[in-house]
């Protein structure tokens, strides 16, 4: 899914030793600390050098810590000097501090190598930034969730995470999914093969997103492509959020949209065949921009790291899609 390519280590311009990982904890608590440790473990096996902030555990109520807590352990990744400052966790927190997020220093810490990784809430942090500074992070694993599982983490989110440590990422390539024989979607024509360039891609969760319509943190790029995904909301709910979007005019400013993986939810006899699949065929009706699905991202474990704010080209030839951005240092 993420291209790699056969070089010469000691001529291709990167670093390929052990990187500085730094662990914060800006939304939920951690809940999980057997998950917590056994992530912190993993990236230590492969010789990583990892600093976990002070307040990584900390609790009140839900989260991790308070505000002030969070904020702090905010600009102490900030400020660490670290290869990868990479999210604990998700769940909730960081929209209560839009407001007050160092984005000056968060934007210096970028521009001097710090690449922030992390998903789900983290989408608040990560659009907010590039909304207030133009700053460049990652859409992508949560020590906890992705690498500290009990069983082994996913290949190919390792692969995608090893090209961020190496700097050889370069894209996600993907394939559509066929719909299936004899649903209403086998029976509508396919996505017609496209070729778009330079369009910046930015999104993520889709909830989260939704919540920033109409404030300040919210990104408005101009012919963008926008990835969404979602976890534990009903296909009811998806389409109610995705026509927020709709209605506020997101959708239609865009050049693309590329729906990841919406997952842990169940259908009822009362939907009575209302269903994701029946969400995106509407939202094809809604839009004449190209609405693209089976994008391997989301609260899965099979996930590519997708760069928010690139400026990227996205290609689509019957059910093949190219996400390609370069290199970004």
């Amino acid at each position: 899914m993420s291209d790699q390519h056969d070089h010469d280590h000691a001529q291709c311009g990167h670093h390929h030793g052990p990187k500085h990982i730094y662990i914060f904890s800006p939304s939920s608590a951690v809940r999980d600390k057997a998950a917590f440790k056994r992530g912190i473990a993993r990236l230590k096996a492969l010789g990583h050098q990892v600093e976990v902030d002070s307040a990584a555990l900390a609790g009140h109520m839900r989260f991790a810590g308070d505000d002030e807590t969070r904020l702090a352990a905010i600009a102490r990744a900030a400020a660490s000097g670290a290869d990868i400052a990479l999210i604990s966790r998700g769940g909730y927190g960081l929209t209560r501090l839009l407001p007050r997020l160092p984005y000056k220093a968060l934007a210096k810490a970028v521009e001097k190598g710090t690449e922030f990784v992390g998903l789900s809430d983290f989408t608040a942090f990560q659009n907010a930034l590039l909304a207030k500074t133009g700053a460049i992070t990652w859409s992508g694993p949560a020590l906890g969730a992705d690498l500290g599982t009990e069983e082994e983490p996913d290949d190919i989110m390792l692969a995608c995470l090893d090209d961020l440590f190496t700097g050889h990422g370069e894209g996600a390539g993907w394939e559509l999914p066929r719909p299936r024989k004899g649903s209403a979607a086998a029976a509508l024509p396919g996505v017609a093969p496209f070729d778009l360039k330079k369009a910046q891609l930015w999104g993520g969760n889709l909830a989260v997103l939704a919540s920033l319509v109409g404030t300040p943190y919210l990104p408005n790029p101009k012919g963008g492509v926008l990835f969404l995904e979602d976890v534990n909301e009903h296909p009811y709910r998806i389409e109610r959020l995705l026509t927020q979007l709709l209605h506020a005019g997101v959708l239609d400013r865009q050049k693309a949209i590329l729906l990841g993986q919406f997952t842990d939810y169940r259908l009822t006899p009362h939907d009575k065949g209302f269903k994701f699949d029946t969400v995106v065929q509407w939202l094809r009706t809604q839009t004449k921009v190209p609405v693209l699905t089976g994008l391997p991202f989301g609260h899965v474990a099979t996930k590519v790291l997708l760069p928010v704010g690139a400026s990227v080209s996205l290609s689509v030839d019957e059910r093949d899609a190219l996400l390609f951005w370069g290199h970004l240092r």
